[in-house]
């Protein structure tokens, strides 16, 4: 007997299950609070240089202006630069020959040494205002995304390790007190330093939701309803997007924004509580009674007929002897044999892929012709259609193809937009929001896939891996937006072309479609990469629908 035929006994889709699921929506909704806020927490609104000495009657103050500011190509005024001397005052100090001569040449610009003067009628206060990260700063700005996933990227490794060595649930309660404490220490960051430094940790709290929350539902799940519930718990993802727009719409002000979107830690820290500890992890560790109790709890709660005489300790005894293997798993394990090698280096970059495409087109919302709580908004109501996308073609066509569709679909969505034109307004929102609706969609792929692949005894620590490298990826991709400085067009270039690779390289996955989740590195190893419906017919453990 394996822990498929327990899972059988004491039901593996019900009252249980859906309760877990409930519980664990708790840290979906935070995820995207946290990993989109830098759109509104770090916008740079409108802004000119601080000129003191405006004049008090408006209809006098776009001529002053002209006298102290330069304009741009474009024909706005500069937002970085004013003139040395105001262009006014030449002319009516000097004489007119004098005035006229020195004129026929361009004009000295400084940089503003008084500070600048923000628009604050969409923000009224984000960390770009609070410590003038514009212009030459501007950097420092972008470098804020940055540096929280990499402290998502360096999380990844640790959770993904320690849970699978200390358990799930001591986990997420680490990862629950640590993201509530260190983002009340960023709301009231007196620096930039230690905002920096408080939001990159916050990342590698965060991080444990990422790794954890996903394999926990879908240790307790059976094969036939594990693509059901993951798109149904990524739908809390969505919804955590579209609250975003809400909530930074309600409260413009960065620092109450960071505190309404990290309190909701407190009630999800008091939910563990009730929150089940994996019985195929317990039963690798050879924690017996314990994933014993659980399994007798799970069957009351999904009303099964099943009581210390029928599933007996001395079974779930048995079946614990045939999952237990090494106690103390390691990062290289996920390269030691050929399968998980090869596994392995795929959803490395597969990842990468979905996170540089996806967080490219999350956090510019710049040039759709909408405000960022329009936009915002929108993102998030196309992701909707997207599960449903997911849910029929992991169903109908399977992991491998859905994975690389989706990719390709974002990768197309970029590429065409290179081909319009810059009056085409209309056409680049709609290709924006195609490609953010694929992105998204390849996300959600990526998870329920990934936690397909890997062995139980290895699962959080395959996907602490991955998470890993898709956090760099999308450390990187804020930084990548700068690459308009080069060429106007380059960012989605780079983000096409990396999901186009990505999109390439999930087709060299196994398909997991019908497959049983694979207990022990030897099943991983026997199993190989379907070349036919009859193949995929075979082992490893293979059900029907």
């Amino acid at each position: 007997m394996g822990f498929e035929e327990l899972l059988e006994q004491v039901g593996g889709f019900g009252p249980f299950q859906l309760r877990n699921v409930a519980l664990l929506a708790l840290p979906r909704v935070l995820l995207p609070l946290h990993f989109l806020l830098p759109i509104f927490l770090a916008a740079v609104p409108a802004h000119r240089c601080a000129l003191p000495g405006a004049p008090a009657n408006f209809s006098q103050q776009d001529a002053w202006l002209e006298a102290h500011l330069p304009r741009e190509p474009d024909g706005t005024l500069s937002s970085c630069l004013r003139f040395a001397y105001p262009q006014a005052l030449l002319n009516t100090t000097m004489g007119e020959g004098q005035s006229r001569g020195e004129l026929e040449d361009e004009p000295a610009t400084v940089p503003c040494s008084q500070g600048w003067e923000y628009d604050r009628s969409e923000f009224s206060s984000t960390i770009a205002t609070e410590w003038d990260l514009v212009c030459e700063q501007k950097g420092l700005n972008k470098a804020v995304s940055t540096f929280f996933f990499t402290g998502v990227l360096v999380g990844a490794v640790a959770f993904g390790y320690l849970s699978d060595r200390f358990g799930r649930r001591p986990l997420l309660l680490v990862a629950y007190v640590s993201t509530l404490v260190l983002s009340l220490a960023s709301a009231a960051s007196v620096s930039y330093v230690m905002f920096a430094i408080t939001r990159t940790l916050t990342g590698s709290a965060l991080a444990g939701f990422t790794i954890i929350v996903m394999p926990l539902e879908l240790e307790w799940l059976d094969v036939e309803h594990r693509t059901v519930a993951g798109v149904l718990s990524s739908t809390f993802w969505t919804g955590g997007v579209m609250l975003l727009a809400l909530v930074g719409y309600l409260i413009r002000d960065w620092r109450w924004l960071l505190l309404a979107v990290t309190l909701p830690c407190a009630p999800g820290i008091l939910s563990l509580w009730w929150v089940p500890e994996s019985a195929r992890w317990l039963l690798t560790q050879g924690r017996v009674e314990e994933a014993h109790r659980y399994l007798l709890h799970c069957a009351r709660l999904n009303g099964r007929p099943v009581g210390e005489d029928s599933l007996s300790q001395e079974a779930v005894s048995k079946v614990a002897a045939g999952e237990r293997v090494v106690r103390r798993p390691s990062y290289l394990d996920l390269f030691r044999t050929r399968q998980l090698r090869h596994i392995s280096l795929c959803c490395m970059v597969v990842w990468f892929g979905v996170n540089f495409s996806y967080y490219g087109l999350s956090l510019d919302v710049s040039g759709l012709g909408l405000n960022a709580y329009q936009t915002q908004l929108l993102f998030g109501v196309v992701e909707l259609p997207s599960k449903l996308l997911v849910y029929l073609s992991v169903r109908h066509a399977g992991r491998r193809l859905t994975q690389a569709g989706t990719l390709l679909g974002t990768s197309l969505a970029l590429g065409t937009r290179l081909l319009i034109s810059s009056d085409m307004k209309s056409w680049s929102t709609a290709l924006a929001v195609m490609g953010k609706g694929f992105s998204e969609a390849a996300f959600t792929t990526a998870y329920l896939f990934t936690s397909e692949l890997y062995p139980t005894v290895l699962r959080q620590t395959g996907m602490g891996l991955t998470a890993l490298v898709g956090r760099l990826g999308g450390s990187l991709a804020p930084l990548a937006a700068l690459l308009d400085g080069v060429w106007l067009s380059l960012p989605k270039l780079v983000y096409g072309g990396i999901a186009l690779l990505a999109a390439c390289t999930a087709l060299l996955l196994p398909e997991t479609r019908q497959a049983q989740l694979p207990e022990t590195i030897q099943d991983v190893e026997r199993k190989r990469a379907p070349t036919s419906l009859q193949e995929e017919e075979m082992p490893m453990k293979q059900v029907q629908n």
